[in-house]
């Protein structure tokens, strides 16, 4: 890719980036949105982090795992009991991420 190149591609995605953002602050009021769809986009940022994390937590290289000795279940089930436990984000962080280290490190898994 030359620079010529490189430079129109950072340019067009920039230009994309800020009409697709952007378009929102246009509209003088804002716009109506139906109640179905509101309720719809309440639930997304949950199905889209839900989409991201599980894959991780459950596959390795696009197959599902096939030891117990995979840390990623065991530090994902650690970290939902600390979340139920004590409903705090940055301890249910720590927790899993102990629980990953831990056995990843400590065991050797």
């Amino acid at each position: 890719m030359t620079t010529a190149e490189s430079l129109l591609a950072i340019a067009g995605l920039a230009a994309i980036t800020l009409l697709t953002r952007g378009l929102f602050l246009l509209p003088e009021r804002e716009l109506p949105v139906p109640e179905w769809l509101r309720q719809g986009l309440r639930h997304a940022p949950l199905a889209a982090l839900t989409a991201v994390v599980v894959p991780e937590i459950v596959l390795t290289n696009g197959q599902l795992i096939s030891t117990w000795q995979d840390p990623r279940p065991i530090a994902a089930a650690v970290a939902g009991a600390w979340y139920f436990w004590r409903r705090g984000l940055l301890g249910t962080i720590v927790a899993g991420m102990v629980a990953l280290f831990g056995l990843r490190f400590g065991a050797g898994w």
